[in-house]
């Protein structure tokens, strides 16, 4: 949550890439350097303008799912717990 690590991983496995590919991938996604996913500031910065969920949640900010669903939709991500959910709600 501090960086962007979460956000590599979940690309490298649902992608199917190497470690490096998915940093390319994310970056450019995120429109940031490859090296900056790694920072915690300018991060946290990203994640909180996008929605991807903070550290430390203020009240009004992206929580939980809300946070997935932005997630899914930037980096053009399948993920299952998503689509069960919209299955279920009738989405």
């Amino acid at each position: 949550m501090r960086s962007a690590g979460d956000l590599v991983a979940r690309v490298q496995l649902s992608k199917k890439l190497r470690i490096g590919e998915a940093k390319k991938y994310v970056a450019d996604k995120l429109r940031v350097g490859v090296k900056e996913l790694s920072d915690p500031v300018i991060m946290s910065e990203v994640r909180a303008d996008l929605g991807f969920g903070i550290m430390m949640p203020l009240g009004g900010t992206p929580k939980g799912l809300e946070c997935k669903f932005n997630i899914a939709r930037v980096l053009d991500l399948d993920i299952n717990c998503l689509n069960r959910f919209k299955r279920m709600a009738g989405l």
